[in-house]
C-alpha cells in the first residue's frame, strides 16, 4: 500500500525509478515525513514549492529561479548575488553540505550558475561560479565535486599574485553526463554530451561528446560507441 503511494508520488514529482522490493514501510514513512517538512520549509523560505533541508540558506533569493520538484538538502548555501540568475530546471538536487558561491570577493561581481533538468550533485560539493558555470540536462554527479570558474593571474613576478587580478572563461558541461566523486573542473573546461568523467579527475580542457575522460590532468580514455 505505502509503496504504491510512494511510487505514484515519485512519478508525479518527475522520478522514473522503481522502488526496490526490500524497502520497508518504516523507511517509506521516514522518507515521506522528511519530504513533507522539507517542502514546508521551502514554502516558508521562498514562497514556492521546493524541498529545503535544515539550516540551508539562500542569499538574494529574488535572483534564484527553479522548476518543479527541486531539492536543496541540509546545510546547503546558495549565493545568488550574481549578474545572471542562479537557475535550476526541473528535478534538480544539491547534496547536503554543498555551496554555490557566485560573488566570492567584492572586487568582482559573479556571473552565476545554470543547471538543466533532472541533474543532481552529491554531498560536500562546491560551485565556484564567479566566471559562470553551465550544466546541462540529466547530469549525475557524485560527492565532493568542485567547479572553479576563475584563474588568478601570476605573470608579473614583481607583484603579489593576489594583486594581479583574475580571468574567467566559464565552465560548461553538456547533457547526459556521469561525473565520478571528487572530480574537479577548472576554468575554461567543457565536457560534451553523453560522456563520463572518472572519479578524481582534474578537468581543464575542452572535450568532445561521447567520451570517457580521466586523470590528472584529464585526458580521453576511450570513446563511447553506439
Amino acid at each position: 500500500m505505502l509503496k504504491n503511494i510512494l511510487q505514484k508520488l515519485l512519478i508525479k514529482f518527475g522520478k522514473s525509478y522503481t522502488l526496490d522490493d526490500n524497502i520497508s514501510n518504516k523507511l517509506i514513512i521516514s522518507f515521506l515525513f522528511s519530504r513533507f517538512f522539507m517542502m514546508f520549509r521551502g514554502l516558508f523560505k521562498t514562497g514556492r514549492k521546493i524541498f529545503v533541508g535544515k539550516r540551508t540558506r539562500i542569499l538574494n533569493s529574488k535572483n534564484f529561479q527553479f522548476g518543479h520538484s527541486c531539492t536543496l538538502e541540509k546545510d546547503v548555501l546558495i549565493d545568488c548575488h550574481a549578474s545572471k540568475k542562479v537557475s535550476f530546471g526541473h528535478v534538480v538536487k544539491i547534496g547536503a553540505f554543498s555551496t554555490v558561491s557566485t560573488t566570492s570577493h567584492l572586487s568582482k561581481y559573479g556571473i552565476g550558475l545554470e543547471i538543466g533538468n533532472n541533474s543532481a550533485v552529491g554531498e560536500y560539493s562546491y560551485f565556484g561560479c564567479s566566471g559562470g558555470v553551465k550544466i546541462g540536462n540529466d547530469v549525475i554527479m557524485g560527492q565532493y565535486i568542485s567547479f572553479h570558474s576563475e584563474n588568478h593571474n601570476f605573470s608579473n613576478k614583481d607583484m603579489l599574485i593576489r594583486d594581479q587580478g583574475v580571468t574567467s572563461q566559464g565552465i560548461e558541461l553538456g547533457n547526459n553526463i556521469w561525473v565520478g566523486s571528487k572530480a574537479t573542473f577548472l576554468d575554461g573546461c567543457k565536457i560534451g554530451d553523453n560522456s563520463v568523467v572518472a572519479a578524481g579527475s582534474v578537468v581543464k580542457d575542452v572535450f568532445p561528446p561521447n567520451v570517457v575522460v580521466g586523470g590528472v590532468p584529464a585526458k580521453i580514455i576511450k570513446e563511447i560507441n553506439a
